[in-house]
């Protein structure tokens, strides 16, 4: 009888050392988890240190010398980031040539990226290379020249997390479906922004960057010709901003000819964007649904009347964006030529 309780308590002190075995054993595979993910996937500031220390410095360089040659360097610098991160993630893949045409640049949805975008990163990255040869990625010097447009234009300055990696593909078929359309309702733009962990404030956000852009008038001529069955020009627009448009962009126009996106302040990073919205000036019907929904209005409402608003919503919003789809530590490569793979 005294013995019997001896056996249970011995039983149950074996059993309580396993699963503290077992508990250890999981807290240091957890352990060994935290520690891969955080080496091997997570983007720091100053991930290159002293192995580039001219690096931002370099880069901006090359970005005010573009600008300086012209100002269409912003919006295309920027617009080029935003698709490359939304196809595959922010490995620089979209600025990849081939032969065959059949990399993502090639792509119908990428056929209107100016060019004066891809040679601001070309330029950067052989400044760079020239001073820190096989350091850095071209999917950094892309997240690094974006952020300089950004505040050469006069909006606000984030520091850019690095540590990206460069794709090792690059093909026009995974492009469709994966950017934004003009044509987008907020259900649509709140979709394809979430597919990439992007919030609807992420979305509004990033919009605005719409304040520098330019756009070729056939996206946006549906709006002012040829509407709906019902009526001809789009109601939410602003009937002498629909004259404006018409007198830039006749019908049967030449393809190439681009207007400013905000006929107010075009070559300044700022809020103008949103109050155009508010006065019906939004270019494609995937802006001006921003104020004329309701789930979006009060947003646009705020960025509109408050800049400091919306330049903490953009900056946050970038370096989201920043984190998209990164390839990090083995994944991927340095390229030599952001143009081409190593071979």
């Amino acid at each position: 009888m005294l013995g019997s309780p001896h056996r249970e308590i011995g039983r149950e002190e074996r059993e309580t050392e396993g699963e503290m075995k077992v508990w250890r054993a999981g807290v240091f595979l957890g352990i060994l988890v935290i520690v891969f993910v955080a080496s091997d996937a997570q983007l720091v500031e100053n991930f290159y240190g002293l192995r580039c220390q001219t690096l931002e410095a370099t880069v901006r360089q090359v970005v005010i010398m573009k600008l300086n040659q012209t100002f269409v360097t912003v919006p295309s610098t920027l617009r080029l980031f935003f698709h490359d991160c939304f196809v595959t993630g922010c490995d620089a893949s979209v600025m990849i040539s081939s032969p065959n045409r059949d990399a993502e640049k090639d792509a119908s949805d990428n056929l209107s990226l100016a060019g004066d975008g891809f040679d601001t990163i070309v330029k950067a990255k052989a400044a760079v290379e020239a001073l820190c040869p096989n350091v850095v990625s071209c999917a950094d010097i892309m997240a690094i020249a974006a952020r300089d447009v950004v505040v050469l234009a006069g909006g606000p300055m984030f520091n850019v997390e690095l540590g990206r990696r460069d794709n090792l593909q690059s093909k026009a078929s995974l492009v469709a479906g994966n950017l934004p359309d003009p044509t987008f309702d907020v259900n649509q733009l709140n979709a394809i922004f979430q597919k990439n962990g992007l919030n609807q404030t992420d979305m509004i956000a990033l919009s605005g960057a719409h304040t520098v852009g330019f756009s070729h008038c056939s996206r946006f001529a549906n709006r002012i010709y040829n509407f709906s069955s019902t009526s001809r020009v789009d109601p939410t627009l602003n009937p002498t901003y629909v004259q404006q448009l018409m007198q830039s962009c006749p019908q049967n126009v030449d393809p190439t000819i681009a207007i400013n996106m905000d006929p107010i302040t075009p070559r300044i990073f700022d809020n103008v964007y949103y109050q155009n919205l508010i006065n019906g000036k939004g270019l494609f019907t995937s802006d001006e649904v921003l104020f004329t929904d309701a789930r979006t209005s009060g947003v646009v409402r705020d960025f509109a009347a408050n800049p400091l608003d919306f330049s903490s919503a953009f900056a946050a919003a970038m370096i989201k964006l920043g984190r998209v789809g990164v390839k990090t530590g083995s994944q991927g490569q340095v390229r030599k030529d952001c143009t081409v793979f190593n071979s």
